[in-house]
């Protein structure tokens, strides 16, 4: 038992492996003809100098934190956290530079079919999904084998846990400063492109369309896997701390078999038993459970992988079956694995491991059903999409409305998804160990369920931006319109898997922060050797001015952001327009003339960057006044954002994307088509819900765990 981590150590590295292999599988496709190696090396130029920037300012922050954490906690957490900011960067910028490779090479296969060019682009989205989970599950266990259980150096778990304080703030300045970029870039095309000069999407003539195609790679590549990297670190942390800071607390309140596993590794009468000893390998079933899960979904991930290959035909039906293959036989061995793995490891402790295993499975199952309830609110198959697109026939203003609608509806149905999936998974730990601490381990582990199959996950959600750069690279080339409806097929299937993602995300991001808040709360008590316990009274003033605080949060979030994305996107237009006016013969498509797209990359540079710092700053810094004033108004601020935060991420993303998917609807041949008035109301409803989509939705999530892990890793400071 005391192997696995080593063999998740080993199933990372074959992850990684799996990555190159794809990274080479990918390289020796061509990339087309000259126009369209132009086009790509111009995005790949923009995508690396943005990262290679926004790094930088975000170096300055890590450091800053890397200090704080040295001085007030201990000098190899903060190791550990320059370490989990270090390899987030890696995967990200890794996923960035192949995707930026694969976009003209599926342009390119995209004149063969969608049968060769679907697993060209798949395959580049694969470099992404399997460097974000072999680099965050090698450095976790790394990180783990070394201070845990090499080491055994003291408060080893709070060490473990800045890994993901690490991962979690290049998270959040990733997609911040990401998502601002591509929808600056975004807005700004298609509000002077499509509506007022009336000229296609990607259109060369327009200066804002290779920044468009840019932001893509940033916000959607590597701000998603800096996203999902931390989501997959903390769903494997949150259990592990759980146990780790419950300590004497659990030995002392719990029945049944998991206090008899506690007791057996004191050696010793329960009185006597330290948090230290509670939190060893003595009870390294709970410990090593969570790894196991990771370890299995790697395996899943890596063979559900080579199951996915294009058909002949564009109808998005076939098109999801065959992308969805993969997922769905990962899921299936995944859950098979975990039910074996529960005997296997629980068995002498617990008269009913099968509980432990629902909850496991319960969790992948919401979280599947997660994406399929964003699915149904965002792609045009189905009826909310559809009535958006109708909607459109009465201009821009009903068109917003029925997108808002929409949103707030999808609220209901994946709130009442993420209460079952709480409700089973703690119901699950309840049968396999008794007592209140039981059902919270099953729902810490129901969180690494629901992101178990990351490596597919991210890889079929990487696979999406590829697919629309490499639309956007068949309109500026201009090739056959044949290529392009290849394409568009991709990119509209694209957008439904990018909600699927998000599900899964912010789904695990609830679950999550629901176990790194009880680990907060047994931190304080411990810290503070049980003089202090955390009162969530909500009558008591100061909870009740936290829960305030906390529900405001994530609405100022989003409001900053959204800000921003305007801000930038108004610098935007006016360059666009300025280039439309003032270079000669650029709108009417004269041969020779092109327009400066440089300058607006460099627009959309400077203003993501300048504007991500307040939003993410925000995140950590008022966790932080707010824990030393008061614990317990901190208690409060954490319940207040979770639950706020995960309304407004879910009605953000859907919205969004269900006005993205009416537009793309209504471009294909609904409502009159391109070019009528309802296709410039769907626009404009689309330009609205961008950043809704892809900045604010997506960064809620983040924001609910670097709250929560901030508070938990610095509780000792706190008290």
């Amino acid at each position: 038992m005391g192997s696995i981590p080593y063999l998740a150590a080993l199933s990372a590295l074959a992850a990684l492996g799996l990555a190159f292999f794809f990274y080479k599988s990918v390289e020796k496709e061509s990339p087309g003809n000259e126009r369209m190696v132009f086009l790509m090396t111009e995005i790949q130029k923009g995508a690396k100098a943005f990262l290679q920037a926004e790094y930088k300012w975000v170096s300055i922050f890590a450091v800053a934190m890397a200090i704080l954490l040295a001085a007030l906690i201990a000098p190899l957490a903060a190791v550990t956290y320059l370490l989990g900011a270090i390899l987030s960067s890696a995967a990200g910028y890794a996923g960035m530079t192949v995707a930026t490779m694969a976009n003209a090479r599926t342009t390119e296969a995209a004149k063969q079919g969608p049968g060769k060019a679907l697993p060209v682009a798949f395959r580049g989205g694969a470099v992404m999904g399997f460097s974000v989970a072999g680099l965050a599950l090698l450095g976790l266990m790394g990180t783990y084998v070394l201070f845990v259980t090499v080491l055994e150096v003291d408060d080893a778990f709070e060490i473990v846990t800045a890994f993901g304080l690490g991962a979690s703030t290049i998270a959040l300045f990733s997609r911040v400063g990401g998502g601002i970029f591509t929808k600056a870039a975004d807005v700004g095309a298609d509000l002077v492109g499509k509506v007022e000069a009336g000229i296609p999407e990607d259109d060369p003539r327009n200066p804002a369309t290779i920044a468009d195609n840019v932001g893509d790679n940033v916000g959607d590549v590597a701000g998603m896997g800096a996203d999902l990297f931390e989501s997959y670190a903390g769903s494997i942390i949150a259990p592990v701390s759980l146990v780790a800071f419950a300590g004497a607390i659990i030995a002392e309140d719990s029945q049944g078999p998991l206090r008899s596993a506690i007791s057996a590794s004191a050696g010793g009468p329960l009185e006597a038993i330290t948090a230290e000893q509670a939190g060893g390998l003595g009870i390294i079933e709970f410990f090593v459970f969570p790894i196991f899960v990771a370890l299995i979904g790697m395996i899943a991930s890596i063979i559900g992988s080579f199951l996915i290959k294009g058909g002949t035909s564009t109808d998005s039906k076939s098109l999801s079956k065959a992308l969805h293959l993969g997922t769905n036989v990962a899921m299936a061995i995944t859950t098979v694995g975990v039910l074996a793995g529960a005997y296997w490891i629980f068995g002498d402790i617990s008269d009913n491991p099968w509980g432990v295993a629902v909850s496991v499975i319960g969790g992948l199952v919401i979280g599947w059903a997660l994406g399929k309830t964003a699915e149904y609110y965002t792609s045009d198959h189905y009826k909310p999409v559809k009535e958006i697109s109708q909607q459109t026939e009465t201009g821009p203003a009903t068109t917003i409305l029925k997108g808002i609608s929409i949103g707030m509806q999808s609220v209901a149905a994946s709130v009442a998804l993420i209460l079952a999936g709480i409700g089973i998974a703690y119901w699950g730990g309840q049968q396999a160990f008794d007592g209140q601490y039981g059902g919270l381990y099953g729902v810490a582990v129901a969180a690494i369920g629901m992101l178990a199959t990351t490596g597919i996950v991210v890889s079929v959600d990487a696979y999406g931006p590829i697919a629309d750069n490499a639309g956007g690279i068949a309109e500026m080339a201009e090739l056959d319109p044949s290529v392009r409806e290849v394409t568009d097929a991709l990119d509209s299937l694209g957008n439904t898997t990018a909600a699927v993602a998000k599900g899964f995300a912010v789904g695990s991001a609830a679950l999550t922060a629901l176990a790194l808040f009880k680990s907060f709360e047994f931190a304080i008590k411990t810290a503070s050797g049980g003089s202090t316990e955390l009162n969530l009274d909500i009558g008591e003033v100061e909870v009740f001015a936290g829960l305030f605080i906390g529900a405001a949060l994530p609405f100022l979030f989003a409001a900053l952001t959204i800000d921003a994305v305007g801000r930038a996107a108004a610098k935007m237009i006016e360059e666009v327009r300025r280039q439309f006016r003032e270079i000669p013969g650029l709108r009417e498509g004269e041969p020779g003339v092109i327009p400066d797209s440089a300058r607006c990359v460099a627009i959309s540079t400077e203003a993501s960057l300048k504007e991500m710092i307040l939003p993410g700053a925000l995140a950590v810094v008022v966790p932080l006044v707010v824990g030393f004033i008061s614990v317990d108004a901190l208690g409060g601020l954490l319940a207040g954002a979770l639950v706020t935060g995960f309304a407004l991420a879910i009605f953000m993303a859907n919205a969004g994307g269900a006005w993205d998917n009416a537009k793309k609807y209504i471009e294909a041949g609904a409502q009159g088509g391109k070019g009528s008035d309802a296709h410039k109301a769907a626009v404009v409803g689309d330009t609205v819900g961008d950043p809704f989509k892809d900045t604010s939705g997506p960064s809620m999530n983040i924001l609910l765990k670097v709250m929560t892990i901030v508070s938990l890793v610095f509780a000792s400071a706190f008290v």
